[in-house]
């Protein structure tokens, strides 16, 4: 077995790399070339303009106004997303004590589960045409609606520059809430009970606890979802597309617009395939930064219990 294990590996793993290379590093490489020729998606000619489509790039209002909305997103998604998710699943996974020490589940915490869960399954066509009539300008819309019993006057959301994109914002923060209650409630049921009961014996409170105990013992799994939220954070184009005023133009007047929605409008609307590659390879060396800075900065010694 040792003799040929390395003729074992090689062969076991020559296919997925071979795979790997042709499906996801070749398009890469390609997307650099094509980032500097001016293909306009439809044509077999590509002219190479080099760095020109780069240069146009520095001065794009556009994309300046859609990498600021990418930016606020990475601050506001993940910490919105795992705050919410790690209060939920200590309410689920520790939310009451035993009398004499330790914690047990919430009644009917496999139900809170599934109900938190839930909107992760729908599709982002079903929650736009959803979030549509919650955010229906009129005043028959459900927040307005709500609005009204209080007085207040109806608000355009999705129409009003200053309301647009956090009512977005708002929506990714909603639907994907849920599948972070279910990660970190499976990370907490994995610590040992008897360390929350050591831990109530020693007076420390929830928030001690949670603080101390759990938010330590789970972190590995938080670092990860923060910046798998990042990342998810610049993309965001199907439910700014979905949702944003003048048919998924980033409306009103870019408002909403965010890099990956920028990138589809100028390669199929505008049939500048070349210009389009620019953003996109802007957008991977933006996520790449953010990937390698995120785990650097929320880098910390692993706790093992």
């Amino acid at each position: 077995m040792r003799a040929g294990s390395r003729g074992f590996i090689v062969s076991a793993l020559a296919v997925p790399v071979i795979l790997y290379c042709v499906l996801v590093v070749s398009p890469y490489a390609q997307s650099f070339y094509i980032s500097m020729t001016d293909w306009n998606g439809l044509s077999p000619e590509r002219n190479f303009v080099g760095l020109a489509n780069y240069t146009r790039l520095v001065k794009d209002g556009v994309f300046w106004t859609s990498l600021w909305h990418n930016v606020i997103a990475v601050v506001v998604i993940p910490v919105g997303t795992l705050t919410l998710g790690l209060f939920f699943a200590t309410m689920i996974r520790v939310g009451r004590y035993r009398a004499r020490g330790g914690t047990l589940n919430v009644r009917g915490g496999a139900f809170y589960r599934v109900a938190y869960f839930f909107p992760h399954v729908l599709s982002i066509a079903v929650i736009g045409v959803l979030f549509a009539n919650v955010y229906d300008p009129t005043p028959s819309g459900l927040l307005n609606g709500l609005l009204g019993v209080a007085g207040i006057d109806p608000v355009n959301w999705l129409g009003d520059k200053s309301t647009a994109y956090a009512a977005i914002l708002a929506v990714i923060v909603w639907m994907s809430v849920g599948f972070y209650v279910v990660l970190f409630t499976s990370s907490m049921s994995a610590i040992p009970v008897e360390l929350f009961e050591a831990a109530r014996l020693d007076g420390a409170t929830r928030w001690q606890t949670f603080w101390r105990l759990t938010l330590p013992l789970i972190w590995d799994t938080v670092q990860v979802a923060g910046v798998y939220l990042g990342i998810h954070a610049l993309d965001m184009f199907a439910i700014v597309n979905v949702m944003s005023a003048a048919g998924g133009s980033g409306g009103p007047d870019n408002a909403t617009q965010v890099l990956g929605n920028y990138l589809y409008l100028t390669a199929f609307s505008d049939s500048e395939f070349g210009y389009a590659t620019a953003v996109g390879v802007a957008l991977l060396l933006l996520t790449l930064l953010f990937a390698w800075v995120s785990l650097r900065l929320t880098r910390r010694e692993r706790i093992e219990y």
